[in-house]
């Protein structure tokens, strides 16, 4: 089995590839660092912006005493994504918040919109240098509201119960609004329309290909591609680590069939090692950070990665369902933005995002193919991956396309790592509400974010697909 370097274009970096079949023997995180490199001369910022602004404190409920904090309309510069976040990460927003926003164009106000206050579920393990940088906050889930230039918050402490004081705010709460910048150049797969997309069964013929690409889309794939405009060191870095899947500078990993699939590993592991894992399911079409649009200066440059990938763990974002398919590139670089720069986490969270269309998105920057520590499951991060669908899922059934894309990323990524998406495996809790540090835990090798920790998420009507998901994920892989 061999180890191997990324080598980049024209730039002097190369990132220790961990690869799914010659993994270290250590299950702690390891960290790949990446040469400090020279960004290309008179290179402009890449758009995007955050505005935060600090609430302030209102009359206490009259009737229960209540504690109040908020902010009243306001004209700000344009936004298109809220959150809430305050000065401790270990204090919990026990309460509701609620925002108003105005939207570009119209004028027009929105009504009150609920933000999701517990949200420190999604975070680096207790103990870990991601969670004591000193630079992490508290802070709620990201709500997409779309382009707006106006905003007003009210936030309200839970009404105390008998024979207690009134509960309070945590402290240095303000409201942070996100500008996730112009879109890329290359734009997802087209529009799929949830209310007719068809279930698609993987046992099939010709299912389960993904979104259909648009003419003229750029595959990663042509020969004698050029990256334009010319690549930054962090876009380099980032690319790099995928480099046995893409060519540097792809804003796309194409999807192969069960059998290209075979023969890649054939060809980079060789017939023996590749044989040794038969159940890989056919790699689908990923929209890498640069399709995306990720500002890769905003995050820390190395990569951590830790020993395998034993479970998958399937989220909400809690962002809302009022997006279109080609507005998801903002709504992730708007959750990556609140995450590295309101939060103070390395990175965005997740590993992987998936779309209401079935779009698969590179998270994390350290290699699709890898083992990356990721900050989505409190308590579960080492061993495992983070799937976001974007969207609300406590109420909202999800697109069947989103599951069948949950279904098909699973079977490759775990496949990988010789993982049958419908058996139980063992993860030690790194410290949680449900499980204390230390404790082994059986869980689903497809797991929702509420099998780890006590929250909504991935919202019921999600989490009740996961089964259909775990079953599809195995036809995939052949199994």
């Amino acid at each position: 089995m061999r180890a191997y370097l990324a080598s980049s274009i024209g730039v002097a970096c190369a990132a220790a590839l961990v690869l799914p079949l010659a993994l270290p023997a250590s299950a702690a995180p390891t960290v790949s660092r990446t040469p400090a490199l020279t960004a290309p001369a008179g290179e402009s910022a890449v758009p995007g912006s955050t505005q935060s602004l600090p609430l302030r404190s209102l009359p206490s409920e009259r009737a229960t005493g209540a504690a109040r904090q908020g902010l009243a309309r306001s004209d700000v510069r344009p936004f298109s994504l809220v959150g809430i976040v305050w000065d401790d990460p270990e204090a919990e927003l026990n309460g509701s918040v609620q925002v108003r926003t105005r939207a570009i164009g119209t004028g027009a106000w929105s009504g009150w919109q609920s933000v999701e206050t517990h949200n420190h579920a999604h975070a680096a393990d207790p103990g870990t240098p991601e969670r004591d940088s000193g630079t992490v906050r508290g802070s709620t889930a990201p709500l997409w509201v779309g382009a707006s230039d106006g905003v007003e918050v009210r936030v309200r402490a839970e009404a105390p119960r008998s024979g207690t004081g009134p509960a309070a705010l945590p402290r240095g709460m303000r409201i942070e609004l996100v500008d996730p910048g112009d879109e890329p150049g290359t734009e997802p797969a087209g529009e799929v329309d949830p209310a007719t997309d068809p279930v698609v069964d993987p046992a099939g013929e010709d299912t389960a290909q993904g979104p259909e690409v648009p003419e003229g889309t750029d595959t990663g794939t042509t020969s004698g591609q050029v990256p334009a405009p010319a690549l930054t060191a962090e876009e380099s870095a980032a690319s790099a680590v995928n480099a046995e899947l893409a060519p540097l500078g792809a804003t796309e990993i194409p999807e192969l069939t069960k059998e290209q699939t075979d023969a890649e590993l054939a060809e980079q592991f060789g017939e023996e090692a590749a044989a040794a894992k038969p159940y890989v399911g056919p790699r689908p079409r990923i929209v890498t950070r640069k399709g995306w649009g990720a500002d890769e200066k905003l995050r820390e440059r190395d990569f951590v990665y830790t020993k395998s990938v034993q479970a998958a763990f399937v989220h909400h974002s809690a962002t809302g369902n009022n997006y279109t398919c080609k507005q998801a590139p903002s709504v992730l670089r708007s959750i990556y933005r609140y995450h590295v720069k309101s939060s103070g986490w390395r990175d965005i969270g997740y590993n992987f995002a998936v779309d209401k269309c079935g779009n698969i998105y590179e998270g994390r920057a350290g290699g699709v193919a890898k083992a990356v520590l990721g900050a989505h499951t409190l308590g579960f991060n080492t061993n495992s991956m983070g799937i976001a669908v974007l969207g609300t899922y406590s109420q909202s059934t999800p697109p069947s396309a989103a599951v069948t894309a949950v279904a098909r990323l699973t079977a490759w990524k775990l496949g990988l790592y010789g993982k049958d998406p419908r058996a139980k495996t063992t993860l030690t809790s790194g410290g949680g509400n449900r499980y204390k540090k230390g404790t082994k835990v059986k869980l689903n090798v497809i797991s929702g974010h509420r099998d780890g920790f006590v929250t909504d998420c991935p919202g019921t009507q999600l989490y009740n697909k996961l089964g259909t998901a775990r079953s599809a994920s195995a036809k995939y892989q052949g199994r």
